[in-house]
């Protein structure tokens, strides 16, 4: 059975413990995080893979409106407030549902469900649509969409990613983790050579003292990949197979 990986952000704590039980009780939901602030939520929902958020909105520093422009798009937003005036700025940033507090069981298992059928539906578009040629990212409150024959190489930044992408002056910057980003890529294109870069194999041209050259931008390759990015550039060298072939007469 399909279980959905579920976080609550709420800076009450009776709201946020009764989210929580919900989540707990039901079959096809696992709790992976409780948090008190959007801020203390950002690497949970980046690094695991989490599917659905049951979010606050009115919050200090980060409220939850403003949160949910920037998680990434495979997760999903469901609301849950006291306020009834954020309704409708609340579907404008795509939420899945927005519940009044206080919250019966009732009322939280049709937003459940409601999430259920559609990381259902998104997975199985995932599954028929194998041969996807592009990625979408959120970015500066937009939502881009980069072929992935165009990317050159990918930097991580702490909670964030920049993408070069072939023809664009700028990268786009989008709050996703490397960990995250890298499972949209096929593996047999992209090569992880650092903690911090992923590059695109057929976009590169030179590579000197063990960096990748990308224009202006110098990629070093670090001990941890080195193994890999040999393996791989000996794969493609020609001297490296001549060196394999018997001797000529």
């Amino acid at each position: 059975m399909l279980t959905l990986r579920c976080c609550v952000v709420d800076d009450e704590p009776l709201a946020q413990e009764l989210v929580a039980s919900y989540i707990e009780k039901t079959p096809f939901m696992e709790l992976v995080g409780k948090f008190s602030s959007a801020q203390d939520s950002v690497k949970t929902i980046l690094e695991e893979d989490i599917d659905v958020v049951f979010l606050d909105i009115q919050m200090p520093q980060l409220n939850g409106m403003e949160f949910a422009r920037i998680v990434p798009p495979t997760c999903r937003i469901i609301f849950t407030t006291a306020y009834d005036r954020y309704a409708i700025e609340g579907f404008k940033v795509n939420a899945l549902d927005y519940l009044m507090k206080p919250i019966s069981y009732e009322e939280f298992v049709g937003a459940a469900n409601k999430a259920l059928q559609w990381v259902e539906l998104r997975r199985r578009a995932d599954e028929l649509d194998n041969n996807k040629r592009y990625i979408i990212v959120k970015s500066e409150y937009k939502q881009v969409q980069i072929p992935i024959d165009k990317i050159q190489f990918i930097e991580g930044l702490k909670d964030y990613v920049k993408i070069y992408v072939e023809g664009e002056k700028n990268a786009i910057l989008t709050l996703t983790s490397m960990k995250t980003i890298e499972r949209y890529l096929p593996a047999a294109e992209f090569l992880r050579v650092h903690r911090s870069f992923i590059v695109n194999t057929s976009k590169i041209s030179i590579i000197e003292r063990n960096r990748i050259v990308f224009g202006n931008h110098y990629i070093p390759v670090s001990e941890s990949y080195k193994q890999a990015f040999n393996d791989y550039v000996a794969g493609y060298s020609l001297s490296a197979q001549r060196d394999n072939q018997p001797g000529e007469d």
